[in-house]
């Protein structure tokens, strides 16, 4: 295939408006930028987990890595439009300094809470209003680790897509499904389908360290960086759960309180998983 050279090609602008939301959401797709990323989006896709992608975007002068060459072979082999580029071309796409040299634009995958059950979805995190990309991302990388099943977002404003989100998840995005509900839907889901609820305050009076087992179907509920649970969105849980704080500070980071309290939720399922 012809080499891109030009910044104007309409593969590139195409590229280079999922920058932004508004692209992003009238398309359908999103960047996936970095051989690790893009690797991991290639593998979900074969394996037909709700990934698939729409073209790849590499600069052969850019790619050292051997797996990343052959992924792109193999790509151009199974009949992925995989389009070459000078490296100047790819860096006026790039999102970071110094690229790696492929991207690639995938379809967006966002079933409805509806779709998930205690069967596909014994064990979860739901986020109330969360803010910050970047946190949903690190929680997403968490599920992933400690084998939980995906992320809830409820009355969000923040894009799953956004290029921090991609990034920070390491890949998880592909492999977990991220579902937007509202609060009083998520409400009637989760009594619908008997979820036991789990709820985080700096105000509750149940250390986490108190908790001798977590039962399942269940969802870890977390409520803003900046406001927490209301108190209606609390009493919906049946135990709220704090983390001790010894020092001059009165709260930890969403993604770092996230971390800690599902590695203890998979500690104390015991048996069961």
């Amino acid at each position: 295939m012809t080499l891109i050279s030009s910044t104007s090609n309409p593969k590139i602008k195409q590229v280079r408006a999922l920058r932004q939301r508004k692209a992003r959401q009238e398309s359908g797709t999103f960047l996936v930028e970095g051989i690790h990323p893009v690797g991991e989006a290639v593998a979900a896709a074969a394996a037909g987990h709700r990934t698939r992608i729409e073209m790849i975007v590499y600069a052969p002068d850019l790619l050292s890595s051997d797996f990343a060459l052959r992924l792109v072979a193999e790509q151009v082999q199974a009949g992925i439009s995989c389009y070459p580029t000078t490296a100047e071309v790819f860096e006026s796409i790039a999102d970071k300094d110094n690229p790696q040299g492929v991207l690639a634009v995938v379809r967006q995958a966002q079933p409805d809470i509806t779709y998930l059950n205690p069967d596909n979805f014994p064990w979860g995190v739901a986020l109330v209003a969360p803010q910050d990309p970047g946190n949903l991302g690190t929680i997403l990388r968490t599920i992933d680790a400690v084998g939980a099943d995906g992320l809830i977002l409820l009355e969000s404003s923040v894009d799953p897509y956004h290029p921090s989100v991609v990034r920070a998840s390491m890949g998880a995005l592909f492999w977990h499904p991220v579902v937007s509900a509202t609060f009083n839907e998520f409400a009637h889901w989760a009594k619908q389908h008997s979820y036991h609820l789990y709820g985080s305050s700096a105000h509750a009076a149940i250390d986490h360290q108190q908790i001798t087992a977590y039962q399942r179907p269940c969802i870890l509920l977390l409520g803003s960086e900046r406001q927490g649970l209301t108190n209606e969105q609390a009493g919906l849980c049946d135990t709220m759960i704090c983390l001790p704080m010894h020092g001059r500070v009165t709260s930890l980071n969403l993604a770092v309180a996230s971390g800690v309290l599902l590695y203890d939720m998979l500690a104390k399922f015991g048996s069961e998983l």
